[in-house]
């Protein structure tokens, strides 16, 4: 009998998912997820990652299983797995959803595509988000993504399953051994939650987006909390785009929070594909300074201690302590909270950004490495076309936390410090630190941590060292390539969706919102 193979990968749904519905299309299909131990032992990967895969897998399987058929589980590198699958039961097609990954996986694609060549097989991928493969210019990218985002959403027809012998679902699965941090409080997988979390945003919390996703104490409620569910393919793009848009059409006008908070974060949801697709068409950007003058700024300063204290929440600046702890425990922090932590460490503390990249991405669940890594370079000034970004934490903490309830949550010991000291607590007076019972250092047992560095006079020397290398003539002159590779040339909303011959009377976005930009 001729059937399909539908590689499962970061597209854990049923629901608009392109290569099912190709597949189903030609005849009996077999869905297939593939275990790669050599996946999970990659630098990037975490046990919250492999947890959250698992709760979503079990949720497909029984969408499947609703439907007559089931998720076959399978173990091993990719090819072995695809080629002792062919040779027991030789199949017609393979189809997945294209994937925009580490370097690991884009080596592991390659290898499937020759192996795929190799016995004149065909591999059909097609694309997940508006990500173009193979992208030619940048100049045609806002309009592509515009199609995709636009066109009708798949839809699933009657399926004929194949179902193997001997075969095993995702019950039988197993973390491999070395992986580690899956915070208590982090979200769970599964298209139902994606779903429930979808519509208490569209519906209700959207109205606090714009002026709450900047805070760390509002931010939880008023971030679309979508992000994981997308990067690991719960949801689909296109589906949370036009479901945006079908809310905001629907909304009165007198709505003006709600209309403005969705707006906003449909202008996000273009900025995710964007950045993928700096990945997507420059792959090297994982592992290199995008703009290679900067190559040897930080590589050869590095600090263990630094790096040390950074990731065991020791750095000595409240608001950053914070925000490390509250990751280890729940695997998620709003995005101006990514971006101090990696202003922090790459300005004050000096440190290279991939071997933190690395450490933050165990660290969110939503790890999106095509986001991922191009926000690394551009919050560590090694773009070559961004504008300089240095967070102040004691800044932050006062504009974001004023009354210390977000620092105090997560760091206990802080609670016994007056307000006066609170973002500052090494200036406490020595009768001060007695009288609550605390003290300031830089042993292990102190409860409070003495920062590493005078935070003004590094934060000034970094500054003044990035800033000699962009004015070398060599470097400035590097800039035009990447801007011709990667900028963006963004159309506004209203203007796009008019040429697309679209209502443009609840679509049109807000003005610019300083807490909303990338300083792209």
């Amino acid at each position: 009998m001729t059937y399909r193979v539908v590689w499962f990968k970061r597209d854990l749904r049923l629901h608009d998912h392109a290569a099912l519905c190709h597949a189903a299309h030609q005849g009996p299909v077999l869905c297939l997820y593939i275990v790669e131990p050599a996946q999970w032992a990659q630098p990037d990967a975490a046990l919250q990652h492999f947890e959250f895969v698992r709760e979503s897998l079990k949720a497909l399987h029984l969408d499947l299983q609703a439907l007559g058929g089931g998720l076959q589980l399978r173990t091993g590198p990719a090819v072995q797995v695809l080629a002792d699958l062919h040779a027991q039961a030789p199949f017609a097609e393979l189809v997945s959803h294209q994937e925009t990954g580490n370097a690991w996986s884009y080596a592991r694609d390659l290898q499937v595509g020759t192996w795929c060549r190799s016995i004149g097989l065909p591999w059909t991928e097609l694309p997940q988000f508006g990500v173009v493969r193979r992208l030619q210019s940048r100049n045609t990218w806002q309009a592509r993504w515009e199609a995709h985002m636009a066109a009708p959403q798949a839809v699933l027809p009657g399926v004929r399953f194949v179902q193997p012998p001997h075969s095993q679902g995702p019950d039988s699965m197993t973390a491999p051994a070395g992986l580690d941090h899956n915070p208590r409080q982090r979200q769970r997988g599964g298209r139902a939650l994606a779903l429930e979390t979808l519509h208490s945003f569209l519906d209700t919390r959207a109205q606090g987006y714009r002026g709450g996703i900047s805070s760390p104490l509002t931010s939880p409620s008023a971030c679309s909390r979508l992000s994981a569910y997308l990067s690991w393919g719960c949801l689909s793009m296109r589906e949370v785009v036009q479901a945006t848009r079908a809310t905001l059409d629907a909304l009165p006008p007198q709505a003006s929070r709600h209309r403005a908070g969705l707006a906003a974060f449909l202008s996000r949801l273009h900025w995710h594909c964007h950045f993928i697709q700096k990945l997507e068409s420059e792959p090297e950007i994982e592992w290199r300074n995008m703009h290679r003058g900067y190559d040897g700024l930080r590589e050869d300063d590095w600090n263990p201690e630094h790096f040390a204290a950074l990731t065991s929440a020791r750095t000595g600046w409240p608001m950053v302590d914070a925000c490390v702890v509250m990751l280890h425990e729940t695997g998620w922090l709003n995005f101006r909270m990514r971006a101090m932590l990696v202003s922090v460490a790459a300005y004050p503390l000096w440190l290279d950004w991939r071997p933190v990249g690395q450490w933050l991405a165990t660290q969110f669940l939503d790890y999106e490495p095509g986001i991922h890594w191009s926000q690394l370079q551009m919050q560590s000034g090694t773009t070559g076309i961004n504008t300089t970004r240095v967070y102040n934490p004691i800044k932050q903490a006062q504009d974001h936390d004023p009354k210390g309830i977000f620092v105090r949550r997560w760091l206990p010991h802080m609670r016994r410090v007056p307000d006066t000291w609170l973002f500052e607590p090494w200036r406490m007076p020595p009768e001060v630190q007695r009288h609550c019972g605390l003290s300031v250092g830089r042993a292990p047992e102190d409860a409070i941590a003495l920062p590493l560095v005078e935070l003004a006079d590094a934060t000034r020397s970094a500054k003044a060292a990035l800033h000699a290398r962009r004015a070398q003539p060599e470097v400035q002159a590097g800039k035009k390539a990447i801007v011709d590779q990667h900028a963006s040339r963004r159309v506004p909303d209203k203007l796009q969706r008019k040429r697309q011959g679209k209502s443009t009377t609840s679509a049109a976005p807000t003005p610019p919102h300083p807490q909303l930009g990338f300083d792209f």
